[in-house]
């Protein structure tokens, strides 16, 4: 089975020796996505609806990057470091997904690589 490997670019992947995701068959697996924009810099300090969006974007992106798309995703895993944003972060995963509604998981985590990021997101998707 073919393997493609696609990079987002952020100081993490060669430091952690991740993808931000891979493709292989039909299936694309996409790793924990956060709100870093393409400076390097996290968006939406402070703002975890923010930083739901810009990490759904980047996963966007990673998806495109490997000939899917959102609607192809099956599955996402939410990662928040306070669940009291679980409606925020919510309402930014249901608006990107609206009608696709891919089984879904939100777990509180006691922190993330950084302490400005608030939200993490994986996603996996089977393309036609």
């Amino acid at each position: 089975m073919k393997r493609q490997l696609i990079s987002s670019g952020t100081r993490w992947e060669p430091i952690v020796g991740s993808s931000r995701a891979v493709r292989a068959g039909k299936s694309v697996h996409v790793s924990g996505t956060t709100a870093t924009g393409p400076d390097g810099r996290i968006v939406g300090e402070g703002d975890a609806y923010a930083q739901a969006v810009q990490a759904l974007q980047n996963i966007d992106h990673a998806l495109q990057a490997a000939g899917a798309s959102r609607q192809d995703v099956i599955r996402t895993r939410m990662y928040v470091t306070n669940i009291d944003d679980w409606a925020e972060v919510g309402r930014a995963h249901g608006e990107f997904f609206g009608d696709v509604r891919p089984a879904t998981t939100m777990v509180e985590v006691s922190r993330l690589i950084d302490p400005k990021m608030l939200v993490e997101i994986e996603a996996e998707a089977l393309m036609p």
